[in-house]
C-alpha cells in the first residue's frame, strides 16, 4: 500500500501517481515555452501502435495572440476557471493511417487509445516539472474544428488546462469544496481475472 496526497492504493505503487491530479484554482502566471514543450516532449513519446504516433497538439500560451481564442473554445463553466491557467491545449488524434487524402488510407483502431497514453505521459510530465494538467471534454466541438483549422482525418479528443497550483478561494463556492485531489474506485471494480463483469 502506498498513500500520498490524502489518497491511498490498494497495492505498492510509486507515490507520483498518487501526487498528480488536476486542480480548477491555477496561480495566473505564465510559462515558459520550453516548459510546455518539454511536457510535450515527453508525451510525444508514449507508446504507439506500428509507431503511427496519431496525436497532434496545438496549444495557445497565456497572454499570446491565440489565448482568447482558445479560451473561447471551451465551455463557459471550463471559461471560468481556465482562464487562471498558464496553457490551454487540444490533444488531436489522426484518425487514419496513410498519405493524407489519398485513397490508400486505412483507419487507425487504436488513434484515440493512443492519443490517451499521450495525454497520460503529459500530465506526469506537467507534475514533475512543477505544473498540473487538468484534462476535459467541456468544450464545443464544431468550434474546436473551426479556431484550430483541423481538416477531416483528425479528431479533437480533449482539451487541457496546465500552470502551477494557485489559491482555491478563487474558486466559486461549489467549485471550491471540490478543490482535493479526487479518489478511484476499488481496483476490483476495474479489474477482473478472465471475465469481464459490467459494473
Amino acid at each position: 500500500m502506498t498513500s500520498s496526497n490524502s489518497r491511498e492504493s490498494q497495492y505498492p505503487i510509486d507515490k507520483l501517481f498518487l501526487d498528480r491530479w488536476s486542480p480548477r484554482a491555477y496561480s495566473n502566471e505564465s510559462m515558459p515555452e520550453a516548459d510546455l514543450l518539454t511536457i510535450l516532449e515527453a508525451a510525444h513519446w508514449a507508446p504507439s501502435s506500428s509507431n503511427l504516433q496519431p496525436w497532434r497538439f496545438v496549444y495557445a500560451l497565456r497572454g499570446s495572440e491565440n489565448w482568447d481564442k482558445f479560451l473561447s473554445v471551451l465551455v463557459e463553466f471550463n471559461q471560468g476557471w481556465v482562464k487562471s491557467a498558464a496553457a490551454i491545449l487540444f490533444v488531436v488524434s489522426r484518425t487514419h493511417n496513410g498519405e493524407l487524402g489519398s485513397a490508400e488510407q486505412k483507419p487507425n483502431y487504436s488513434h484515440s487509445f493512443d492519443a490517451g497514453t499521450a495525454w497520460g505521459f503529459l500530465a506526469v510530465q506537467a507534475h514533475l516539472a512543477g505544473y498540473e494538467a487538468h484534462g476535459m471534454t467541456g468544450f464545443h466541438v464544431d468550434k474546436a474544428y473551426e479556431v484550430l483549422g483541423i481538416p477531416d482525418g483528425f479528431r479533437v479528443e480533449a482539451a487541457v488546462a496546465i500552470g502551477k497550483i494557485g489559491d482555491k478561494n478563487q474558486l466559486p463556492e461549489k467549485l471550491r469544496e471540490r478543490e482535493v485531489p479526487s479518489q478511484r474506485k476499488p481496483l476490483s471494480e476495474l479489474a477482473f481475472n478472465g471475465t469481464f463483469i459490467a459494473k
